[in-house]
């Protein structure tokens, strides 16, 4: 990818508590074609089986979750406060009424293995899928999670996905 070199997922010093929840993340998927690209403030970075890992979950009425499922990788970018609109504009507006990148100043960029991620970003992990499931209303030990998240019953599809690539922007 221009503009980016690639490290090691072990050389990443971000602290992703604060980099998901207070900075978000954007997350893209898609073929050659076409890819969407949303939003995210909820998620993990660890290790997991053995690999380097992140987990994101998805709310099945979100456009960018076919584009996950439809393909084996996705990316999870990061971005200075800058783009903190962009980001913005991306979380609160779908893929299907238009072209998100287009309109939040945000270009798509491709890895080596095609997967889209987006250029601006400091940070773009390429992952691929390993696990798929869904949040379930059983499994709530405090009920009012429950309530408080999912007053719509919409529940979370959680991917565990194994950070294949890192990729840091290169200084301009």
């Amino acid at each position: 990818m221009q503009h980016f070199h690639e490290i090691s997922p072990l050389d990443i010093t971000d602290n992703f508590i604060r980099a998901i929840g207070q900075e978000w993340m954007l997350i893209t998927a898609g073929d050659a074609s076409r890819c969407n690209t949303m939003t995210a403030s909820w998620g993990f970075v660890g290790q997991i089986w053995g690999h380097p890992a992140a987990m994101v979950v998805i709310r099945p009425t979100r456009y960018t979750r076919q584009f996950v499922e439809a393909n084996e990788r996705l990316t999870l970018s990061f971005f200075d406060e800058r783009y903190r609109d962009a980001l913005r504009y991306c979380g609160s507006h779908s893929g299907r009424e238009g072209d998100k990148f287009a309109a939040s100043g945000l270009t798509v960029v491709r890895t080596d293995a095609g997967t889209p991620a987006v250029g601006e970003a400091r940070l773009v992990l390429e992952c691929r899928k390993m696990y798929v499931g869904r949040f379930e209303a059983e499994g709530f030990l405090q009920k009012e999670l429950l309530e408080r998240m999912y007053p719509d019953h919409d529940l979370h599809y959680c991917y565990i996905v194994q950070i294949e690539h890192a990729f840091v922007r290169c200084a301009e």
